[in-house]
């Protein structure tokens, strides 16, 4: 009996071991020998490579929208200037302008390119004007209440309508090109209420010349206001625009 209780007390160790050892077994089977791959951490889109980043959708908002932007418009021309404002040149009244010389093949002063005239009876005061542009610049240009008007050089009287006559002379400046081509002058009767026509008195060194003829009360020493302009036109022409009352 003391032989069998004694064989008892050593087998319980003996499985408290056994039981040990398999444990460990088992925790050297989960953990050890060749190890698990490890978990990939995880990625987002912009970790990716050769992805693009992720785009965010826009924010929503109530401020309105800009339009696309349009292209730019043409230079605007410059608002009208005055040189000379509504009053009686009884003496020359000269605006100065200083004229760089060109070089060939284009004039070496403003060339005139055209000449015209319009009528504004809706404007306080009404008036009729008539226009000088000029290819490059302003030339100098003098104006002033005369007798008559006369060819440049020849001394010829130039023939106007109406019964007052306002010379324009034009300093710098030249009515013909390299080619010899002059500013066309259409026909000087123009027939409005105080702006009877207008004449051609010269071109000739540097000197271009114009005669306004102008309808004031018979018999009188009137002489109508005048006002004088410069302004650029959208086209690049360089504009003197005198304009006379119409009353």
């Amino acid at each position: 009996m003391a032989r069998q209780s004694r064989m008892k007390r050593s087998f319980v160790p003996l499985l408290a071991l056994l039981a040990a050892l398999g444990v460990g077994a088992c925790e050297r089977g989960a953990t050890g020998g060749t190890p698990a791959a490890p978990r990939a951490p995880a990625t987002t889109a912009s970790e990716m490579p050769d992805s693009p980043d992720p785009v965010a959708p826009p924010a929503a908002t109530d401020e309105p929208q800009q339009p696309p932007a349009q292209p730019a418009a043409a230079t605007p021309a410059r608002p009208y200037r005055v040189t000379y404002g509504w009053a009686v040149p009884s003496r020359p009244a000269r605006v100065p302008h200083r004229v760089v010389l060109r070089d060939p093949p284009a004039p070496p002063l403003p060339f005139l390119v055209r000449v015209q005239v319009g009528d504004h009876p809706g404007e306080n005061p009404a008036y009729t004007r008539i226009t000088f542009a000029f290819d490059s610049a302003w030339p100098t240009y003098e104006i002033a209440y005369q007798r008559d008007l006369t060819q440049d050089g020849s001394g010829n009287p130039v023939p106007l309508p109406g019964n007052s006559v306002l010379r324009i002379t034009f300093t710098d400046a030249q009515g013909h090109d390299e080619q010899g081509h002059q500013t066309q002058r259409p026909g000087t009767n123009l027939g409005y209420p105080t702006l009877k026509g207008y004449g051609f008195g010269g071109d000739f060194e540097g000197h271009v010349t114009y005669g306004l003829g102008i309808q004031v009360k018979p018999n009188s020493d009137q002489a109508l206001p005048i006002r004088v302009g410069e302004l650029v036109r959208a086209d690049g022409t360089y504009v003197v625009a005198v304009d006379v009352r119409r009353s």
